[in-house]
């Protein structure tokens, strides 16, 4: 199978340049599956149920989240009519939505996305190991899933690395998203999943990660309030990881970068 997944989408130009390219993208990789984090895509801060339904329209499959899913207070009422939004997994019982769901493809292919949150430097949630060791347990590749794409939601790089070796072998595709700074280290873990430490985002690189430069700078020149952070409106640079798995297995054969437009090196799957 060829899945493809997109890094953190922060606001509309982000959006804009993200919904361009995803029938694009589909098309020219013959995607199975598509996925998008788009938890700062309604101006940087959350989503709606409106982006939602134009990122399904545009050829998402499955929506992930992180730590501002709440932003949009109407997500909250919205969350548990849709199914293929997800909001992080370790999250307290009782909250709204689901951080898991079984998408079946076109040619009936079942593939588990799966959203989960780190805790350095961010809430202190469940325990994302033992997290996804549970639905392990419960999603087993090659056997009831084809594929299993994880989204792991988390600040820094060694919980994000510790945690895709912690799921290789059990994983299709581990990708760090929430610190929208594309990584280097695109690789085949020696068990056969696909990993990279974060996706980067779908938005203005000309920034200081998405947000207008020039208060993030202030802030850290006269540690003063800012004001506001706005995202940056520039030409976006859409980032995301394409991987082509192994069918018996569901493990990935193949993983590479995808960046396309505004001011980062493009990058484009080899033939």
């Amino acid at each position: 199978m060829r899945l493809l997944h997109l890094g953190d989408v922060l606001g509309q130009t982000g959006r804009t340049a993200a919904l361009d390219a995803l029938p694009m993208l589909r098309d020219r990789l013959s995607v199975d599956i598509a996925v998008v984090n788009v938890e700062n895509a309604a101006h940087g801060f959350g989503v709606t149920a409106k982006i939602c339904q134009e990122f399904y329209k545009a050829g998402a499959d499955v929506l992930t989240t992180g730590n501002h899913v709440w932003d949009q207070r109407e997500i909250i009422a919205y969350i548990d009519e849709d199914e293929k939004l997800l909001r992080p997994w370790n999250f307290p019982d009782g909250t709204p939505g689901k951080g898991d769901y079984v998408f079946k493809t076109r040619s009936g292919k079942k593939v588990c996305v799966i959203n989960m949150m780190g805790r350095l430097f961010m809430d202190p949630l469940s325990c994302p190991f033992q997290g996804a060791d549970k639905l392990f347990s419960k999603h087993k590749l090659g056997k009831n899933v084809d594929a299993i794409i994880l989204d792991f939601h988390a600040e820094t790089t060694s919980e994000k690395m510790a945690f895709g070796h912690h799921c290789d072998g059990r994983a299709s595709l581990v990708l760090g998203t929430h610190t929208h700074v594309p990584t280097a280290d695109a690789q085949i873990l020696p068990n056969g999943t696909g990993y990279q430490t974060d996706v980067g985002m779908c938005g203005d690189f000309d920034s200081v990660i998405g947000m207008k430069k020039e208060n993030s700078v202030r802030k850290f020149l006269t540690k003063m309030p800012a004001g506001r952070f706005e995202p940056a409106d520039g030409p976006a640079t859409v980032c995301g990881v394409f991987v082509e798995t192994d069918d018996k297995t569901g493990l990935a054969k193949r993983i590479e970068s995808v960046r396309i437009g505004g001011r980062l090196k493009g990058s484009w799957p080899s033939a």
